[in-house]
Formats: C-alpha cells, sequence, structure tokens
C-alpha cells in the first residue's frame, strides 16, 4: 500500500484540495479530500490522471529536426520517412521506442496507442519470430514505464490501385487474411493491449476492410481517415465514395473504432462518424507541421464523435500542447474563439483517450481506477499566476510542467526525471543508430 497526498488535484468532479489517495496492487484504493497529509508522499501543483497518447509512430521520433530543412508536402516528407523505416531492425528498433516512450513518461503520458506497421524485414523477409518488431515495441514499453495498445496496422497496399513500394514490403502481410494469421499470435496481458488497425482506404483495399475490423471483434479498431485531399480524390475516382462512406460501409465504423486525422471531411462523413459513435484522434502538432489542415473538431463532438489525442510523428511530444492546438485551430477556421473548454479538452486527454484504447479503467482519480497520476507545476515561468486551475493545464503548461508521474502505483518520474532511463542520452543514441 502506497498513499500519495497531492495539494490539488483533478478528480471526476473538478479540482479538489488536499486530495489523499491510498494505492493498492496499483488501483485507488480510497480518495480522500481536504485530508491532512500524515506520512504520505506529497505531490505539488495540480495533480491529472495519467494521459493517453492515442497515435504514435514510434520511429518518427528520428524526424525531429531533420525534416525542416526543405520545401514540400505531405509526400516529400513521407520519402524522408520512408528511409528511416529502412533502416530499422528488431534490436534498433527497440532502443528508438523505448527512448521515445520515456520522453512520452516525461510529458505525463501513461498510456500510448503505437499504430504499428513495420512488421518484416527488408524486402518483406520474415523474422524467424513473425510480429518480432511488435514484441520490440512492447519491451520498449514496459521498459519504459508506459502501457501500450499495440495497434497492429494491416497495410497491403502502396495507394488505391497501385504495388507496394520497395519499403512498403515491410509493411505488408499480403493481404488482410496473412496479416489476421500474423495477429493471432500476439497476446495481450495486463498492461498490453492487442489492438487492430487499417492503414488506410490507400493502405488497405476496400474488399478486405471488412476483414480488418471483423478479426478482432473486441478490440480497438484504429485507422488514418481523410488525412490528405489526395486520397479523398483517389477514392472518389476509384469508388465513387469518400474513406468514410467507404469505412461507413465495410463495417468498419463504430464506437470501438477511431479515425485518426479526420480532416477533410463531408458533412455526410462528420454525420456517418458521429451517428457511429466513432472516436475521432486529432494530432495538432502533426497535421500542422505536414500540412495537412484543420479537422472539424467541434463539428465531430457536436455530432456524437468523441475526440481523443496523439502526438503522431513526434514533431513534438506534449499532449497539454496538442489540447490547446485543438481549440486554437477552431479558432483560426472559425475566426472565433471558446469552441472547447478546458475540462472537454483533459476529458479527451484523459478518460475517453484511455477507452478508445482499450483500458477502460484508467484515466481518472477515483476509486479501483489505475492508480496514474501526473503533478504539474503551477510556479514555473508557464503557469505561475494563473490561477492554478484546469484552464492553467489546457491553456498554459507545457510538458516541461510534469515533475512527478505515478504509473499504475509506480513512479516512474519523480523532479522531472525519469527514474529507469537517462531519455535525452538514449533518443541521441538511437537516433543516431538509423540516421548516420
Amino acid at each position: 500500500m502506497t498513499s500519495y497526498w497531492c495539494s490539488s488535484a483533478l478528480l471526476p468532479t473538478g479540482v479538489a484540495e488536499r486530495v489523499l489517495v491510498t494505492i493498492v496492487d496499483g488501483r485507488f484504493a480510497a480518495v480522500e479530500t481536504d485530508a491532512d497529509p500524515g506520512d504520505a508522499i506529497r505531490l505539488i501543483g495540480l495533480v491529472l490522471p495519467g494521459l493517453a497518447n492515442c497515435h504514435s509512430h514510434a520511429f518518427h521520433r528520428a524526424l525531429r529536426g531533420r525534416t525542416q530543412t526543405e520545401r514540400g508536402t505531405f509526400w516529400t516528407w513521407r520519402e524522408q520517412m520512408y528511409a528511416v523505416a529502412s533502416m530499422l531492425t528488431p534490436e534498433t528498433y527497440y532502443q528508438l521506442a523505448r527512448a521515445a516512450y520515456g520522453e512520452m513518461v516525461l510529458a505525463g503520458i501513461t498510456a500510448v496507442g503505437e499504430f504499428h506497421y513495420l512488421h518484416h524485414a527488408p524486402g518483406g523477409r520474415r523474422y524467424a519470430d513473425p510480429n518480432a518488431m511488435g514484441t520490440a515495441l512492447i519491451a520498449a514499453a514496459r521498459d519504459a514505464g508506459i502501457r501500450i495498445a499495440l495497434l497492429d496496422t494491416c497495410y497491403v497496399a502502396g495507394g488505391i490501385d497501385q504495388p507496394l513500394n520497395s519499403v512498403q514490403e515491410r509493411f505488408s502481410d499480403g493481404d488482410a487474411a496473412g496479416w489476421a494469421s500474423r495477429v493471432s499470435l500476439l497476446t495481450g496481458s495486463d498492461d498490453v493491449v492487442i489492438g487492430a488497425a487499417a492503414h488506410s482506404v490507400r493502405g488497405v483495399p476496400q474488399h478486405q476492410l471488412g476483414a480488418v475490423a471483423s478479426a478482432l471483434p473486441n478490440a480497438p479498431l484504429h485507422i488514418h481517415l481523410s488525412e490528405q485531399v489526395g486520397e479523398n480524390a483517389a477514392c472518389l475516382d476509384a469508388y465513387g465514395r469518400t474513406p468514410a462512406q467507404v469505412l461507413d460501409e465495410t463495417g468498419f465504423l463504430s464506437g470501438r473504432t477511431s479515425a485518426v486525422h479526420a480532416t477533410h471531411l463531408t458533412d455526410v462523413d462528420v454525420g456517418l462518424l458521429g451517428s457511429s459513435a466513432t472516436y475521432s484522434c486529432f494530432c495538432p502538432t502533426t497535421e500542422r507541421d505536414l500540412a495537412d489542415g484543420i479537422g472539424p473538431s467541434a463539428a465531430l463532438r457536436d455530432a456524437g464523435s468523441p475526440l481523443t489525442l496523439g502526438s503522431d510523428s513526434h514533431a513534438v511530444i506534449d499532449l497539454f500542447e496538442e489540447m490547446r492546438a485543438v481549440e486554437l485551430d477552431e479558432r483560426l477556421a472559425s475566426q472565433e474563439r471558446g469552441h472547447w473548454s478546458a475540462a472537454e479538452l483533459l476529458k479527451a486527454a484523459t478518460v475517453d483517450g484511455h477507452r478508445s484504447l482499450g483500458f477502460d479503467d484508467a484515466g481518472a482519480i477515483e476509486v479501483g481506477a489505475r492508480a496514474d497520476l501526473v503533478a504539474v507545476r503551477l510556479d514555473s515561468a508557464r503557469t505561475a499566476g494563473t490561477g492554478g486551475t484546469v484552464e492553467t493545464i489546457a491553456f498554459a503548461a507545457s510538458a516541461a510542467d510534469v515533475s512527478d508521474v505515478i504509473v499504475g502505483g509506480q513512479q516512474m518520474v519523480a523532479a522531472g526525471n525519469h527514474m529507469m532511463l537517462d531519455v535525452p542520452a538514449e533518443l541521441a543514441a538511437s537516433i543516431a543508430a538509423v540516421t548516420e
């Protein structure tokens, strides 16, 4: 049994003062307000539930600072991403992912949804363990102290009616049936969810999407949706439908599905995602870095699609920035303020994010939930004098303000330092191994 005393904490009912939590076997056994600290470990600042990063490509962390040297589009950026993908082995992927996940833990992230499509060796050659790359990601997450939803991704085409290129051969199992056969060999655990994903309507032909959707019927199901105008145009040309309409007709949309990006949508598309209660996972720092565009987050919410957040390409790993970017991007698009409240953004980053990853018992400081705590400083240059409210968190704080992180009852970050990893050193070494 371990106890933590929080000077203030965000509970399901709102911010409360002098909160004492008791943790037994990795879960909250008691939550008391207006309590004396006694001999409990003290957490100063505003303490949040753990944050959920719902869309990650761990190997993209190697691109930060390296893809900003030229002009271009998403498609030219993709060529640089493929160059890194071509270099990775299970060993180097483990090292890079462990460092990237360590950075996430430092930022208060306690669960990650890893959109995993880098399955095989160069040229598509199979490793002795057909899931060697996925197993490396699971090991990396555990060693960094973060829970993982391994969203194993079907990727079998280079585009609609286009063959795979030489790098994409690493991604493919041949078809959806081959993908499902390999995925069936993976097993989850208390800290690992095995989920399913289709890369996109570009990466999986229409007639195979249903097989992906049905492969793991009780698991999270994710897909990139309408990230690029070019994707929509190709889909309309091939199928006479928008990508969202194709997903609807193939049984892909549901309350366990997350549509990642959901940027270029028609009103009909918004209605389809909302009526099916499909999550919309926005990744604003990546969407602006890749010049994707601004998605209709408020319209999706109003239609019934819950918001979640991801750091995607890891141009930035900071869910506080992702939170406020959703609102600020809406302001840019509409020339009006006040589309998303701080409380709504925090719900997206915590309870709804965890649910979309299959961790339904995380994201809230309440009895029975997984014991995740994130202490955010209220005395930094960013947060001092802001009032210490949820608005401070959503609109002023940054990942640099996270001082302490507890994941499943285990303290992983203390005084801003990861307790098991030298994250900067590991990032530098692991990135050098695949870029130099």
